[in-house]
């Protein structure tokens, strides 16, 4: 029998072209190309769905793991929440001798107003710095905005007891009360309550 050459041509073309997605669906209602219910065709199809099964956990395993890095990132570790307690202990031990400095600021008692600075306060700048790096990420720009102007104000202080100007030591006192106030806000929770602040 005489097949002619533009048969012959469609002919290998159709057996070499992969099925489209209506000729896999029909082949799967029994209409299809013959031998789409081969066992091979049958083990593929297996295949195929146990590897979008096995994808499927994959995912399922790696989004949890993210999501749990994520609430881990979220919280202090207890070493390091120990470490901010033995600092927030010093700085709130400074903070307290407060009263005792407003005393001496209103007596304008220059001398004894900056041995006090330079002595239990001395520490407060350390002792802020090194609980901003145990903070969490989110919080530590805060923190050390905070620590900065506590800083600036006890420099003022000390400054304006140097030169002997009452008006300027008692400006920079309440900037300084109101710095241990704003900065022992970022304390953590746990922290506060570890040491009665709450």
């Amino acid at each position: 029998m005489a097949v002619s050459m533009s048969e012959a041509v469609r002919h290998a073309q159709s057996v070499h072209q992969p099925l489209n997605g209506e000729q896999l669906l029909a082949g799967a209602a029994g209409s299809g190309p013959k031998g789409i219910h081969s066992p091979a065709n049958r083990l593929l199809q297996g295949l195929k769905q146990l590897l979008m099964l096995a994808l499927a956990v994959v995912l399922s395993v790696s989004l949890v793991a993210c999501d749990s890095q994520s609430k881990a990132a979220a919280t202090i570790s207890p070493e390091n929440l120990a470490a901010i307690e033995r600092q927030a202990e010093g700085f709130l031990a400074a903070r307290d001798r407060l009263p005792e400095l407003a005393t001496l600021v209103n007596e304008r008692n220059w001398v004894f107003t900056r041995n006090l600075i330079h002595g239990p306060m001395q520490e407060v700048s350390r002792e802020m710095l090194y609980i901003n790096r145990l903070l969490l990420p989110a919080d530590q720009a805060d923190a050390e905005a905070r620590a900065n102007k506590l800083k600036t104000a006890l420099a003022q202080l000390d400054e304006a007891a140097r030169l002997q100007d009452g008006e300027a030591l008692r400006k920079a006192y309440i900037k300084v009360a109101s710095g241990f106030g704003l900065y022992a806000q970022v304390l953590p929770e746990q922290v506060k309550i570890d040491l009665k602040q709450v």
